[in-house]
């Protein structure tokens, strides 16, 4: 019984100091957090995936600190994920379930579509299109404690008066609301004249200047604790880059690679050099060792736009992609290197979600926060030691189907309890119920093997996670179209050409007005 205490004891005084060695001189630990825009799980070297992608920086990361292989995302679209890291809270909770911050409309509660097409068994959820101020977001909660706050890059949940001044944020550059860069990445940019955003240079790469100003920030508040809040342009579309990368990639492409677009792998490059700006800053100004590092990605890779004659990007082995609950859509890179109590070079694979950083933060670094604040993540702080993760499953929310993506499901939800996976497909069975797919992650993690019929009992348990998840949340669900005809046929889709691509083709010139950008004006899913 001694032995045990005194191991309990020498435990709690470890933890002491390992908190006290990573506030370092100034008391609190500075905060970098770097959110990356569509990237998938497969599009960095961090897991082997890719033989075309270049992250040699993000390797860099990850020898400071954790790597994390079930990473997950709240939902396969940006402004959902973005809402449950300023929140902890999930996208079923707030409300925010479709990629719309950009939209002029402005929606603040989630609602059901009126009606839909006879052929068409549910109705899909129309969500939130503002983060609304009431929120107690994570900026808020480090400013309140003394923290100078910065946001640099996308933001996507609203304009003012919902941009990041509003939300906790001292700075915000551009100040822009769009779902991706104005224009283009590579200057001229077509941000509005208002905001007085120019390039430095005729042909200044977004990217370059979003990670230079974030420096200099960086610089002015080296003396006190900052938080910094870098979500990345990169790597959405409009899809183009810089000449000398896009021709550099074309030289190696394999067209039996399902990853052979050179512009994408030249984006990939400009993002991976704008987290090495900023590590090397952090070096420079000495404070690596009192300072937190975070990389994360918002959704899963973009798997059905096109450029030079193929997809952006592929997420095997993973299926799916960004807009499904498949997890292409959902499973991310993750980094977190946190001086004092994440091993360098380390790997974990527990389950963590986009929702776990706020509440981790407010419990290792003692952040108040207002009496009922409700956090759907959980602190994994304990995962940093290697310690077990004290939490039953996660779950991702998404009732939508957007037409474009191939491999979309109808309205859906998902769980995710150890190895297995659930997804719950809204009123798409017989007879009006829901249909199912299960599947085993540590033995199908290209989720082929549907095993619903085979066990029951396994889904019927699953599928009461979910209803209490659902009731939890207070989700706005979907509900079976009471215009549905087993009868009606839907009207036939043109199929997209997409040749395959010529040894060494010349890029194709992209302009603001391609594809990707009207599906974005035009669809209430923004994805």
């Amino acid at each position: 019984m001694k032995s045990n205490t005194k191991k309990i004891v020498l435990e709690f005084l470890i933890g002491i100091i390992a908190l006290k060695s990573l506030a370092g001189p100034i008391g609190r630990p500075n905060i970098v957090f770097i959110l990356a825009d569509d990237l998938g799980w497969s599009d960095t070297t961090l897991y082997g995936n890719t033989k075309y992608y270049q992250t040699p920086n993000l390797e860099r990361l990850a020898k400071r600190g954790m790597l994390y292989t079930r990473a997950y995302a709240a939902s396969p679209l940006c402004s959902p994920t973005r809402a449950s890291l300023m929140t902890g809270q999930s996208p079923a909770r707030i409300g925010i379930t479709g990629a719309d911050g950009h939209l002029p409309e402005v929606r603040m509660k989630e609602t059901v579509q009126a009606k839909a097409p006879p052929w068409i068994k549910t109705l899909s959820c129309v969500g939130a299109t503002r983060l609304d101020t009431n929120y107690y977001t994570l900026a808020k909660a480090l400013k309140a404690d003394g923290y100078a706050t910065g946001h640099f890059g996308k933001w996507h949940l609203g304009p003012e008066p919902y941009s990041p001044l509003q939300q906790g944020f001292d700075v915000d550059l551009p100040h822009w609301s769009g779902p991706g860069p104005a224009g283009s990445y590579v200057a001229p940019w077509k941000f509005p004249v208002k905001l007085h955003f120019l390039p430095r240079t005729p042909e200044e790469h977004i990217e370059d200047r979003m990670a230079d100003e974030a420096v200099k920030w960086m610089d002015a508040n080296k003396d006190h604790p900052f938080f910094l809040n870098y979500w990345q342009f990169s790597v959405h579309a409009p899809f183009n880059a810089k000449p000398a990368l896009i021709e550099k990639y074309r030289q190696t492409m394999d067209p039996n690679d399902p990853q052979h677009s050179p512009t994408y792998a030249a984006m990939v490059e400009s993002m991976d050099d704008a987290v090495g700006t900023l590590l090397n800053e952090i070096d420079r100004l000495g404070i690596a060792d009192h300072t937190i590092l975070v990389f994360f990605s918002d959704n899963g890779g973009n798997m059905y736009d096109h450029v030079d004659g193929t997809t952006p990007t592929s997420n095997r082995p993973l299926r799916g992609g960004k807009a499904t609950v498949y997890e292409g859509g959902v499973r991310e890179p993750c980094i977190v290197a946190w001086p004092g109590l994440t091993k360098p070079g380390s790997r974990n694979d527990t389950v963590i979600q986009s929702e776990d950083f706020f509440p981790t933060f407010v419990k290792l670094l003692g952040l108040k926060t207002p009496p009922g604040q409700i956090f759907d993540g959980v602190n994994i702080g304990d995962t940093f030691t290697g310690k077990p993760l004290d939490r039953q499953a996660i779950f991702t929310y998404f009732p939508h189907s957007p037409p474009i993506v191939p491999d979309v499901l109808p309205p859906a939800v998902s769980v995710v309890a150890g190895d297995w996976k659930l997804i719950r497909i809204f009123y798409d069975g017989d007879n009006g119920e829901h249909a199912y797919r299960l599947y085993n992650l540590k033995e199908d993690i290209g989720e082929r093997n549907n095993l619903a019929t085979a066990q029951p009992e396994r889904v019927k348990q699953l599928d009461a996670l979910i209803d209490t998840f659902l009731a939890d949340t207070k989700a706005v669900t979907p509900k079976p179209n009471p215009a549905y005809d087993p009868r009606a046929k839907a009207p036939p889709v043109k199929p997209k050409k997409n040749p395959a691509p010529k040894k060494n083709p010349a890029p194709k010139p992209v302009t603001p007005g391609n594809q990707r950008l009207k599906m974005e004006g035009a669809s209430d899913q923004g994805v």
